[in-house]
This record gives C-alpha cells, structure tokens and sequence, in this order.
C-alpha cells in the first residue's frame, strides 16, 4: 500500500479489525520511510452481472426499491423491506462467487417477498419471470394456493412416550 504522505510505495499492517459484521476490513498502517500512520478500508465488493453482461456492484438500496414498488399499497412497512433485502444480500453473499447473475438476485428474492406479501410477490415475479398472458397469472396463483393448503393441513409430531391418542390421528382443518 502506498503512503499518502510521502508515496513510499510499501507500509506496514499495525492493525486490522473488521466492521459492518465483516464486510469491511479496517488496517493501520505504518510508513517505514516517514513514519506517518495512516488507515485504510478494504471491502468484499459483490458485483452483479445483469442479462446484457454489464457488471454493477450490489446495491441494497436497489433491491429495497423494486420490493418497495411491488408492495405499493400493501400493509408492508420499510422495516420489513429493508430486512428482506439484508436476507436477500445475505443469500446472494453466501454464494462465495464475486460475480453473481441477476438472475440469481431475482430468485433470492422471491421466497422471501413470498412470505412477506403474496400480492407484492405476485407483482414482482410477474415482472421479474415476464409473464406474458393470463394464464402465467393463473399457473403462479394455483402454486400459491397450493403452498397455503399445504401450510394449513400441516399435522404436528407426535410427542414422545405416545401419552396421548389425540395425537396419532391425522388432522387437517
């Protein structure tokens, strides 16, 4: 690293420390030809790379935006958005990959907008997969449905020791 005081072009590490729960990494630094400390920043960047092949860093912001708009007049507050797009920047990070397809983006988004809010993920995925007629509107509505119905006819564990024969019949509401 050079100097931004005298332009040696090597310094020495001091210190280093992490910060925003390790995206950033923080290094004192020493000159060893004028003796003048000095600190740097280094970030992970994480850059997407969109369906023309142009690569842009990963905005949060930009994810917020297009979930912000999909939820338009829905009862979904800015807290939720904004910890649906940390989950989303979260997903896409723990891929390991520097460069990530957009495409990759779209879906880690979707699951989570879908538990959110059904309208505003029937919105977005209706722009993010292109829908182009009614019955793509139709197909993704009857996979909603299905995965409501099958959230509702969940049967809970049996309790261990088999105490009560409640539980070994099969409930669905």
């Amino acid at each position: 690293m050079r100097c931004p005081y005298c332009r040696h072009a090597d310094s020495r590490v001091v210190d280093s420390r992490e910060a925003d729960d390790g995206q950033l990494i923080r290094r004192r630094r020493s000159c060893p030809e004028c003796g003048k400390r000095f600190t740097t920043v280094e970030e992970a960047v994480l850059a997407i790379v969109k369906r023309n092949g142009v690569t842009e860093p990963f905005s949060r912001t930009k994810i917020m935006s297009g979930v912000r708009k999909a939820c338009q007049g829905r009862p979904v507050d800015e807290d939720s958005i904004a910890l649906l797009a940390q989950k989303v920047e979260e997903t896409v990070r723990a891929k390991g990959a520097a460069e990530v397809p957009s495409h990759d983006v779209g879906l880690a988004i979707l699951s989570p907008l879908r538990e959110l809010d059904q309208v505003a993920y029937l919105r977005f995925a209706s722009v993010y997969k292109s829908f182009d007629s009614l019955e793509d509107f139709e197909r993704e509505l009857a996979d909603l449905r299905e995965a409501a119905a099958g959230a509702r006819h969940t049967v809970p564990a049996r309790p261990s020791g088999g105490r009560s024969a409640k539980w070994s019949e099969t409930r669905t509401k």
